[in-house]
């Protein structure tokens, strides 16, 4: 047992072997028991904490408590300097990793949970991936410059030469880097998610992928319709899918021999129509104006619901009913027309003695009307 190896003795070898074990299996142990623990404890609350916390402490690894157990068994021998540096670069370095394992398993519980939640929402998965993808990418890097700095790096200049390639990288590749702010602009502001109908200037369909440099939508008429995201959030979009209720304007004309009773009474056969119709509600209906060629009404109400179809429905109802509401009052419906009025312009007898110069008077100047009297008496 005095033996001397390594300048430490078979003992103290032995003494530091069985810390080692010892603190591995107290870690095993513990991680056992505060994993059993908190399942239970999840099993028995609503919220979704303990649950990402069992998931990240299940994430601990063997092999980082055995390293651990060794750290804990080394500092009860004499080492050289330089392997007393290396035993303790080394067990930072794994607990590092091991935070990072951490942090990764909790991410994975919490976009399980998002996912398992807002099932019928997939826009919102979305912005839980990218958000997630991210959160990862951060992680990494802070644990990845914490270990080179633990093994003597110098992160400062590291950081430094990353920025200026980060510049020049960033001006190469600037659309591209627009199109993934964007996204991340999209995921979180959400102007739309995947599954809403939208109109873009002129083209409108149903969104069906947002991705890292472009969003996918289905138009009407089939066809995929791809947008760079950078575009898209520089348009003036319409997101008819957040529309809680439809404002409808329509007019109607009737033609001018209308009589002013008849004129009248077409507001309130408006009102009464439109009152009539279910999840509608009335505005307003007046006598608009006159225009060209009809006496012009407008109406306007709104629709309680976004659905198209059902608007669709609504509005043939009540155009109908205003059909057989002026044929039961005998009133035209106008439609463009035009009235030609025609004169005979050519001179009268009068008008040929006036330009002949006939009369008293200078020539050329029109017949007075005591001259018109005088010639009849």
């Amino acid at each position: 047992m005095q033996l001397v190896f390594f300048n430490n003795t078979v003992l103290t070898w032995l003494t530091a072997l069985g810390i080692a074990i010892g603190v591995t299996l107290a870690l095993v142990i513990v991680k056992k028991v505060v994993v059993h623990h908190l399942r239970i404890l999840s099993e028995r609350t609503a919220t979704r904490l303990d649950d990402i916390a069992v998931e990240a402490l299940e994430a601990t690894r063997l092999l980082v408590m055995a390293v651990m157990g060794l750290y804990a068994g080394s500092t009860f021998l004499d080492l050289p300097p330089s392997v007393d540096l290396f035993a303790k670069r080394t067990a930072i370095v794994v607990g590092l990793v091991q935070a990072a394992l951490w942090g990764n398993a909790a991410l994975r519980g919490w976009l399980k949970q998002y996912y398992e939640n807002r099932a019928t929402e997939p826009g919102r998965a979305t912005s839980a991936a990218a958000l997630g993808f991210v959160a990862r990418m951060v992680l990494w890097i802070v644990i990845l410059l914490m270990i080179l700095d633990n093994l003597g790096v110098n992160i400062t200049t590291l950081v430094a030469s990353l920025g200026v390639g980060g510049i020049a990288v960033a001006l190469a590749v600037q659309n591209i880097l627009g199109d993934l702010f964007a996204s991340l602009s999209i995921v979180l502001d959400k102007p739309f998610v995947i599954g809403d109908f939208i109109i873009v200037d002129k083209y409108l369909g149903t969104v069906e992928y947002v991705g890292l440099k472009t969003t996918r939508i289905r138009s009407l008429s089939g066809e995929q319709l791809v947008f760079s995201n950078a575009d898209l959030l520089k348009s003036r979009l319409q997101n008819m899918t957040r529309m809680s209720r439809r404002r409808v304007v329509f007019s109607i004309s009737v033609t001018y021999d209308t009589p002013r009773d008849k004129l009248a009474a077409i507001p309130p056969m408006l009102t009464e129509i439109v009152k009539a119709q279910q999840e509608v509600s009335f505005d307003r209906a007046h006598f608009q104006g006159i225009g060209p060629s009809s006496m012009n009404f407008e109406v306007v109400y709104w629709v309680e619901s976004p659905d198209y179809n059902r608007f669709m429905d609504i509005q043939q109802q009540i155009l109908l009913q205003i059909v057989d509401g002026l044929q039961e009052r005998n009133i035209q419906l106008a439609y463009p027309t035009q009235a030609l009025h025609v004169r005979d312009t050519r001179p009268t007898a009068q008008d040929a003695d006036w330009l002949g110069g006939a009369g008293d008077g200078p020539r050329g100047a029109p017949p007075s009307p005591a001259d018109g009297a005088a010639a009849r008496s």
